[in-house]
């Protein structure tokens, strides 16, 4: 492991730190025992862990158990929910649109994506997404899934105004962009004459050794005062834990030791949704020394490529 880009990567996190100290963040109080950050430049603040809303739409999931999940978490303290016009063709932000009844709106920061990369399909996706979530407004919402610069620069020059405008209609409070497939798509995002609000990329702890966002895309994140959602702190389908190479616990702990206001995680039973709440509420703090033994360990694998099957699309 190259010990220079470790240290860089550190040093974002001490730079994270300084200025969450310097927001009032740090001392944010918790809620029922779940950390909150600051998200960036937004000055809301959000819950460590944020429920990812693909996994409440897989199959064999029944729409009671989806509905209970999002609203056992938010009772816990979880205000974040993420989601996506195109998971599961609008299944999960109609789930969600159900679970968020009841006064559940009013506890919670909803982000959602917009794949077109068309002006019309960008407005109508905004519009399916508001009338699935049963909502008048969406708290952050953000264009997924670049995948190039190119597709970077064409979000830039010919989709941004649409979503300008959407915020000042009120029917968007804060944008933001994702990204997990090529750290430069985001980085040219970065170069956009825009002062985004937030920024999503997949950073599990083997993306150090291939592709790297948390090298290329994390720093400067930081320094612009994104708010820096993480997503992918397992590496998606991939489930390094079970060959006995790294835990969960680990993982988790990992990535929300970077300089992120929260981690994504989907959640899919009632079971994997307790143990994430207790990772998440104990917040242990993982040390460079720690970091730096589980890096090492990884290594073989992250350079491989093979847990991060999203790089390769």
């Amino acid at each position: 492991m190259k010990r220079r880009h470790f240290l860089k990567v550190s040093a974002a996190a001490a730079a994270s730190a300084t200025m969450a100290r310097g927001s009032g963040a740090a001392t944010a109080p918790s809620r029922n025992d779940m950390p909150y950050r600051r998200l960036g430049r937004t000055g809301e603040e959000v819950s460590l862990l944020c429920l990812g809303g693909f996994h409440m739409a897989r199959s064999g999931i029944s729409d009671d158990l989806a509905i209970r999940i999002v609203r056992t978490a938010i009772d816990e303290g979880v205000n974040f929910l993420d989601n996506a016009w195109d998971y599961h063709r609008g299944r999960s932000e109609q789930l969600m649109g159900r679970a968020l009844r009841g006064g559940y709106r009013d506890r919670a920061f909803v982000m959602t994506k917009v794949l077109a990369r068309d002006p019309e399909g960008v407005r109508q996706q905004l519009e399916d997404s508001l009338r699935r979530l049963d909502i008048d407004r969406i708290d952050l919402w953000q264009f997924h899934s670049l995948r190039t610069a190119e597709d970077a620069r064409q979000v830039c020059d010919e989709l941004l105004e649409i979503a300008v405008r959407a915020r000042e209609e009120g029917k968007v409070r804060y944008i933001g962009f994702t990204g997990h497939r090529r750290p430069e798509a985001l980085v040219e995002m970065l170069k956009c004459d825009f002062p985004w609000d937030a920024v999503q990329m997949a950073v599990p702890i083997f993306d150090y050794h291939h592709l790297s966002f948390q090298k290329e895309v994390l720093p400067l994140a930081v320094e612009k005062d994104l708010g820096v959602i993480a997503m992918k702190p397992l590496a998606g389908r991939a489930e390094p834990h079970k060959e006995g190479l790294i835990r969960v616990e680990q993982m988790w702990r990992y990535t929300m030791s970077l300089p992120v206001a929260s981690v994504v995680t989907g959640l899919d039973s009632m079971e994997y949704l307790q143990e994430a709440l207790q990772v998440f509420k104990e917040t242990p703090r993982m040390e460079a020394e720690e970091k730096e033994q589980l890096l090492a360990r990884v290594r073989e694998e992250g350079e491989s490529g093979r847990f991060e099957y999203y790089k390769r699309w």
